[in-house]
């Protein structure tokens, strides 16, 4: 039975890397790398490495997903966000 949870998460964890490399919407680009943070997390977790897991978890899925996320929305990349117009000498016509 291990082997088969050792089997579906690597499955997994290979599916959410390349959908995230795959894929061409940015939003959905950061979320798959988060769920691939997350289920690095578990497979650390599954090794019997909980500082490790623990790091993965806080830095690698939450830490940088946030500031992925954030970085989206401020270039206006966001789904359904329209582009910002800071204005300024090139924006006015």
């Amino acid at each position: 039975m291990p082997e088969l949870l050792d089997g579906l998460l690597a499955a997994a964890l290979l599916g959410s890397a390349w959908a995230s490399l795959a894929t061409r919407d940015l939003t959905r680009a950061v979320v798959m790398f988060i769920v691939f943070g997350l289920l690095m997390a578990l497979a650390w977790a599954r090794l019997q490495a909980p500082d490790i897991a623990i790091a993965e978890a806080a830095i690698g899925a939450g830490l940088t997903g946030a500031l992925l996320l954030d970085a989206l929305g401020a270039l206006g990349l966001r789904r359904g966000a329209a582009p910002r117009d800071e204005g300024g000498p090139r924006g006015e016509p």
